[in-house]
């Protein structure tokens, strides 16, 4: 028998980095607190860490999507892997061109496309794409909150009956000199 309500405990799991880096932050100011040509630098240090840990900890929460979806994602040294029950596929990350988010008929899409022109798609809601956070993170000039951002402006409701047929097709990332000209 729980003391604590089952919805309280999920949240608190969903929610354990950025509980943890504030409390890191939290230990942090203490410390720096306390005073001293030793505790002061170390204080902050740690309240630095603590503060960046938990903002990449709610945009990586704000990342992860709710919802079901048919596929396992995969990220592994440089290369994401989409596992589909009808498509699938592998873009490496240096060969990576460009990232759309697509949304039709009220489900959302990752648009991975390499140099070459072939094209990967993941829904936004498959198993293990939150992992895409970090992968994305590692490529050159791109704005996270921009991605963050955009996952949450598109979101269909989910007690609407009505199905957009109409596409939204939004290029967030491209790569510089890919050869790609963004319109």
């Amino acid at each position: 028998m729980s003391f604590v309500r089952p919805e309280l405990v999920e949240a608190a799991h969903r929610l354990r980095e950025v509980i943890a880096g504030t409390a890191l932050a939290g230990f942090g100011a203490w410390t720096a607190a306390q005073g001293g040509w030793f505790l002061t630098p170390l204080g902050s240090v740690l309240l630095a860490v603590g503060l960046g840990w938990a903002l990449t900890s709610w945009r990586r929460l704000r990342f992860r999507q709710d919802g079901e979806a048919p596929g396992i994602v995969r990220v592994t040294e440089a290369q994401i892997a989409y596992f589909g029950p009808r498509v699938g596929g592998f873009v490496g990350l240096p060969d990576l061109a460009e990232i759309r988010l697509l949304t039709l008929r009220g489900r959302r899409i990752w648009k991975l496309k390499q140099g070459d022109g072939l094209v990967l798609h993941i829904p936004v809601e498959a198993d293990g794409a939150a992992a895409l956070f970090d992968a994305f993170a590692v490529l050159p000039g791109i704005d996270m909150a921009a991605i963050v951002a955009a996952l949450g402006s598109d979101v269909p409701p989910s007690d609407s009956r009505v199905v957009a047929l109409a596409e939204v097709d939004r290029l967030l990332w491209t790569r510089i000199g890919a050869g790609i000209v963004a319109v």
